[in-house]
């Protein structure tokens, strides 16, 4: 017996209201037969000129449309909000919950028996999984791909990674301001999201390694005819998985996201992963914590040799193998009984997988760093958690104690970063308030702080920094994040002041603040809150109801799966 499509709730049936649903639907000249019973696809698209990584959408989206069609289903293309990492102010992750609402009520509110999610941008991929999750119908992910490598003087640069570098040149005075021009006009040279594993790159392989993708998305580049080729059989093989009724619930169970996780740890994956899977663990109701990170992470070794942690970009990788490649190296550390959208086990769809290039994708025993994955601190500094990524540290700096140098806000930082009177040297560490989900709001990626000019002038390229904050997925450095609670609710990051000492040890996961109870106890009795920026809109919604960087900075009330129950009628 044939089940029963969702759909046909709208479009079924000789009524009043069929005929309202049917009708309307008919004026972009859909034929009788569109509505004969074949499965509704609905295709989230993330398309915006404002979003540069997902601007050619517009062409990806006719190859998903066409397998659809392939398939026997009905391709419907919806729009949803779009996270531009590079242009959104203040910070994309402000409004990443925002575009899971936009998400998960479009699904939710629309005839649609299964979903294409066009992800790309750093956290499109995030929203548009975390609401569908919320919805669980058959869903499959696409990324909209990399970037070529970029082009300076006759050598590869990388989105973030490089601009980090040439930004701190330039402060140091050796690369002049028409070399920093002339690498801006080289570095974004096609279509496409960051070719380094910042967080696009990350979060598209933690779809592929979750199961939500076909085998190859993480890597192909937007330009290669790959690419359209993948969009076409992901249009073809969403049509079976609702025939199928294959649901996310289905495959994001807990070993799914245990194999994310010790993928992220081979790869050198972004931070911004961590509270990305907490938030999309907390919306399909799998069990999983900071603890988890740290469990699964620690004795990963990182083999993929890419930028920010290696040298290679994203093109490079994809030729080497790609993500399947990196996953049958690892192959003994994951659970290969895991289901995917493919219909078949991760274990399938790497058996055949090969290694092209042994030095962008490392063998074991020539790993990068043997302890890859991302670490968890914990201490007085940081009760409920921080994190550092340890194959983008310097090994000579994970093991520290030194003096606090205190920035309130970021405003506070950039007006005495470069101060030739600041008080600081190498061996310090640097200390950022109030950048955590309240308190920017949005926990934005500043908490990779470049160092003082008259420091970077002396050859210094690292120093320990701390903050409630986040960083780009391409940023490097001895950089602790995500400290929780964040200032701004009173953690105790919010009590360090100039000249306390801190103690970071990363192999024994420890972060202290070397000051006495009885002292904290004082300044914790004068503190008081910041004001917030803006108490009404959305803004003051998020700030009221978004929860801590160790639960995946979701709103309280967005957390769990609603389902997909069809509303009641609208006439």
């Amino acid at each position: 017996m044939t089940r029963k499509l969702r759909s046909r709730e709208w479009f079924g049936g000789n009524t009043k209201d069929g005929f309202v649903h049917r009708s309307w639907m008919k004026n972009n000249g859909l034929p009788d037969d569109a509505f004969d019973g074949r499965p509704v696809i609905g295709i989230c698209n993330t398309f915006s000129e404002f979003t540069p990584c997902n601007a050619h959408f517009r062409g990806l989206v006719e190859h998903i449309k066409a397998g659809v069609l392939e398939a026997g289903g009905l391709p419907l293309e919806f729009p949803v909000f779009s996270c531009g990492e590079s242009n959104l102010r203040p910070t994309a992750m402000l409004f990443r919950n925002l575009a899971s609402m936009d998400v998960e009520e479009s699904i939710r509110g629309n005839p649609m028996d299964g979903v294409v999610l066009m992800v790309g941008c750093d956290k499109t991929t995030p929203a548009l999984v975390m609401g569908a999750a919320s919805c669980d119908l058959p869903t499959i992910a696409i990324s909209g791909g990399p970037m070529l490598n970029g082009r300076f003087k006759g050598r590869s640069i990388g989105s973030g990674t490089d601009v980090w570098n040439f930004t701190d040149d330039v402060r140091a005075g050796v690369m002049s301001p028409e070399e920093f021009s002339a690498a801006e006009s080289g570095m974004a040279r096609s279509p496409g999201h960051c070719m380094t594993m910042g967080t696009a790159s990350t979060m598209a392989s933690m779809v592929e390694a979750l199961g939500l993708a076909l085998p190859g998305n993480a890597a192909y580049p937007a330009v290669d005819a790959h690419r359209a080729r993948l969009a076409r059989m992901t249009g073809r093989r969403i049509v079976e998985m609702v025939h199928a009724d294959l649901r996310m619930s289905a495959i994001l169970k807990k070993t799914a996201f245990d194999n994310a996780i010790r993928v992220n740890g081979a790869i050198g994956g972004s931070t911004n992963a961590v509270v990305h899977l907490l938030a999309i663990a907390g919306r399909i109701g799998t069990d999983l914590s900071l603890d988890d990170w740290d469990r699964l992470g620690r004795d990963v070794p990182t083999i993929l040799n890419l930028m920010p942690s290696g040298t290679y970009l994203m093109e490079d990788f994809c030729y080497a193998g790609g993500l399947p490649a990196v996953m049958k190296e690892i192959e003994d550390l994951l659970d290969l009984d895991a289901l995917t959208v493919s219909g078949h086990s991760l274990g399938h769809n790497i058996a055949g997988a090969e290694n092209f290039n042994s030095d962008v994708i490392r063998p074991r025993n020539k790993a990068l760093t043997g302890q890859g994955g991302i670490a968890v601190l914990r201490g007085n500094l940081a009760p409920d958690g921080a994190i550092i990524k340890p194959s983008a540290a310097s090994p000579d700096l994970m093991s520290h104690r030194g003096r606090a140098v205190v920035f309130e806000t970021i405003e506070d930082y950039k007006a005495r970063i470069d101060d030739p009177d600041l008080d600081i040297d190498e061996s310090c560490i640097m200390v950022l308030k109030n950048c955590g989900p309240k308190g920017y709001p949005g926990m934005a990626e500043v908490g990779n702080m470049a160092l003082p000019q008259k420091l970077l002038k002396k050859g210094v390229r690292d120093m320990v920094r701390i903050s409630d904050a986040r960083m780009s997925g391409t940023a490097f450095g001895t950089v602790v994040l995500h400290a929780a609670p964040e200032a701004t609710v009173g953690g105790p990051i919010a009590l360090v002041q100039d000249g306390d000492m801190i103690e970071l040890d990363v192999h024994a996961r420890r972060l202290e603040l070397m000051v006495s109870e009885d002292e904290l106890s004082l300044r914790r009795s004068l503190w008081r809150p910041p004001q917030p920026h803006r108490i009404s809109g959305y803004e003051g919604l998020y700030i009221e109801r978004v929860q801590q960087a160790d639960k995946g900075v979701d709103l309280d009330f967005l957390v769990g799966c609603r389902g997909n129950d069809v509303p009641r009628e609208s006439h």
